[in-house]
């Protein structure tokens, strides 16, 4: 019902950037619906993890391993959750999948990004 396609993701350079980009498909429904929408990732051999969310309201919040260096925002649209990532390191490497959680439908997400930092 609420579908999710993430893009941005490739090879960078460590202390590179790049953006991520988690849009809804079909215009229903805006992030402003989403009770938070958060990005997670998950690399070989480990389990998947929690990098940052966006509230609502618009609250952010961070893993510790990325503090400083993600941010988490969405557009003025709210058709586009972002995930900018700058000072990219090896510990980066994963897939990135953006996750939404509508209040009364449940947790919904996309089908993840590949980042791969490496020199």
């Amino acid at each position: 019902q609420v579908q999710l396609v993430e893009s941005g993701g490739g090879l960078v350079q460590p202390g590179g950037s790049l953006r991520l980009s988690c849009t809804t498909i079909g215009g229903m429904f805006r992030f402003a619906d989403m009770e938070r929408t958060e990005w997670y990732r998950q690399a070989p051999g480990k389990q998947r993890a929690l990098v940052a969310t966006i509230t609502r309201d618009g609250l952010t919040s961070y893993a510790d391993s990325v503090k400083g260096r993600f941010a988490i925002s969405r557009d003025n649209a709210e058709s586009t959750v972002y995930l900018e990532m700058n000072n990219l390191k090896s510990e980066d490497t994963a897939a990135y999948v953006c996750q939404a959680t509508v209040l009364g439908l449940g947790d919904f997400w996309g089908q993840g990004t590949q980042v791969t930092v490496s020199s």
